[in-house]
């Protein structure tokens, strides 16, 4: 996430609940995909929930940034 991007959730997400939802969504998945990452094999389920999330996270930042839009 850019240093704009930042500053911009950090005035914005005490005032709106979606943006706010999006955002720790997004630390989750991010955090999942690290504890994922640590592993030096993953099983098939574990790959395929590691996409799983991947996409989730994609798409929740797409969410992010469109929130974002209205207030640049």
């Amino acid at each position: 996430m850019e240093d704009k991007d930042k500053l911009l959730i950090e005035k914005h997400i005490d005032n709106d609940e979606e943006l706010k939802s999006y955002v720790e969504e997004h630390i989750l998945y991010e955090k999942q995909l690290e504890e994922l990452n640590k592993k030096p094999y993953l099983t098939q389920e574990e790959e395929v929930r590691k996409k799983k999330i991947k996409k989730l996270k994609l798409s929740g930042r797409d969410m992010i940034e469109t929130i974002l839009k209205k207030y640049r």
